[in-house]
């Protein structure tokens, strides 16, 4: 629905862009040694926060795509499944802590939540830790894998369901296949886990559970893409326990998830087409690269090509259909960083002169390294118990490149999901007078800085700051990092100074696979 971490998915992209072009040598993941290391006289293999004990261990994730991994200590959590029913079953939650440089760290910490919905924390930190290093030099960091996901009770679909789990968000099938098949990934996942368990409302439970156990310090809530709805939900419930708010590329309470993703989407490739259109070298070189991606789409759906070229990992031989589906899911993800973004013109222009393999090897990678680091169960827990319902077809989406078969989609498999609960009071904007920073992309596709600026009406001690240029998930971008560190430390959002976010601008398009002209 909100793939997190667009740094991941520019390295990815890039790299498929580029083997399925030249047939490169595979690049090799980047490992990121320990930012924390331990205070003198500190024992080496655990660490006691509170009543929890944890023990030294590797976060993070190995291989093509991932950001390598990270020392952490790390424990498993007891909570009830169901907590308001205590006696049922209980699952175990896996609890990260980063720990901090300092000898006598500052009390509160720091709480990444992770988007998706689907995200694990302790999988995913390591492509923003290197944005978050100087908050270790204070504090420590805390992880935790959202009930559903990564190591806390994954709501995980076998291959072939998990296909369909993610057709709901990404490329379709027809409606009765994706009930079909949910149904299968619903057998499974209930061997386990009472998926209606699994929504947002349970998770903030699980977060506050966690904190008393961790000795009950104050909370930095740091929100990315559906971790922003996490850490609104959490601030609205346990006000006391937060000392601050970073939300980076925000999803406002009142959002639906899903109702404005068409609209979004078409905003920003207007605008990143116009660009190209007002740049002499890109004009010259694309035409008129909107018009390009309909015609191209138009062709792909008369007829779906059958291709033939490399695995951008393996780089054995591949055979796959691309589809005009294929085509919006690639166009979509490549608009979440500027990097990508700028490849557009030139993927688009190959592919309307026939050559659908610079677009084609993205979708190997699409599906084998970002949809596998979603779990797609839990995010189906989350849809369809907060947003599903609310969900209606516009017909000025109709024609734009995702349409409403999404939405469609959605539904479909939410008659099939099971629901869990919503409060009345969910979707109302969060009211607060803590301090708020808020971090929007002038580019983003999904959650646009108009989402950030809306939110100001109910919270005054908050700022925005806007990366001019930029897309999904802002916070490593330039100077972005020393300025969340600033407002972690003195909670003045309006004392920031983000004047040297100007230097942030849109990437030139890509003439050729070169790069973009002189």
């Amino acid at each position: 629905m909100m793939r997190p971490t667009a740094r991941r998915i520019a390295l990815v992209l890039l790299a498929a862009v580029l083997v399925a072009v030249h047939y490169a040598r595979q690049l090799p993941p980047r490992v990121h040694s320990s930012a924390t290391p331990a205070p003198a006289g500190a024992p080496t293999d655990q660490l006691r926060f509170g009543t929890l004990l944890l023990q030294r261990c590797e976060i993070g994730r190995r291989g093509f795509g991932g950001a390598g991994t990270l020392e952490a200590f790390c424990a498993a959590f007891d909570v009830p499944e169901d907590w308001d029913s205590p006696s049922g079953r209980h699952i175990r939650l896996r609890v990260a802590i980063v720990r901090s440089a300092a000898v006598h760290s500052d009390t509160d910490l720091v709480a990444f939540l992770d988007g998706g919905p689907g995200g694990a924390a302790t999988e995913d930190y390591p492509e923003i830790a290197p944005a978050l290093e100087a908050v270790l030099q204070r504090r420590a960091m805390l992880l935790v894998d959202q009930r559903g996901t990564g190591g806390s009770n994954a709501l995980a679909c076998p291959t072939s369901e998990a296909a369909a789990a993610d057709s709901v968000t990404g490329e379709p099938q027809d409606n009765a296949s994706v009930r079909r098949l949910l149904q299968q990934c619903l057998a499974a996942v209930r061997s386990h886990a009472a998926p209606e368990h699994y929504t947002t409302t349970d998770a903030i439970r699980d977060l506050e559970a966690i904190r008393v156990a961790l000795g009950a310090p104050q909370l930095d809530l740091l929100g990315i893409s559906y971790g922003t709805r996490v850490a609104q939900q959490y601030a609205a419930r346990y006000p006391h326990s937060v000392r601050s708010i970073v939300l980076d590329s925000v999803v406002p309470n009142s959002l639906v998830l899903g109702s404005e993703h068409a609209r979004n989407l078409e905003q920003v490739l207007r605008s990143l087409f116009a660009r190209c259109s007002a740049d002499e070298h890109c004009k010259q070189s694309f035409g008129d690269s909107y018009a390009t991606l309909y015609r191209v789409r138009e062709r792909l759906r008369a007829q779906p090509q059958a291709l033939s070229l490399r695995d951008p990992s393996t780089f054995a031989p591949l055979h796959l259909n691309f589809s005009a589906a294929d085509l919006a899911t690639i166009v979509r993800i490549n608009t979440y960083s500027p990097l990508t973004a700028a490849l557009l013109p030139l993927t688009l222009h190959e592919a309307d002169q026939g050559n659908y393999t610079p677009l084609a090897g993205q979708k190997k990678l699409i599906t084998d390294d970002l949809g596998s680091h979603i779990d797609n169960g839990m995010e189906l827990s989350v849809i369809c118990a907060e947003d599903a319902d609310l969900l209606s077809a516009r017909p000025e989406d109709a024609a734009t490149l995702l349409g409403n078969d999404q939405i469609a989609r959605i539904q479909a498999a939410c008659a099939v999901w099971p629901h869990g609960y919503r409060s009345a009071q969910f979707h109302q904007p969060l009211a607060s007078a803590l301090p708020v920073l808020l971090l929007a992309g002038e580019r983003d596709p999904v959650t646009p800085p108009g989402y950030a600026e809306q939110m100001l009406a109910t919270l005054p001690n908050a700022r925005v700051l806007l990366a001019p240029g930029q897309g999904h998930s802002v916070i490593g971008a330039g100077c972005m990092p020393r300025l969340v560190v600033q407002f972690i430390q003195e909670l003045k959002p309006r004392a920031l100074d983000d004047r040297c976010l100007r230097q942030l601008g849109d990437v030139p398009a890509f003439i050729d696979f070169n790069g973009a002209s002189p």
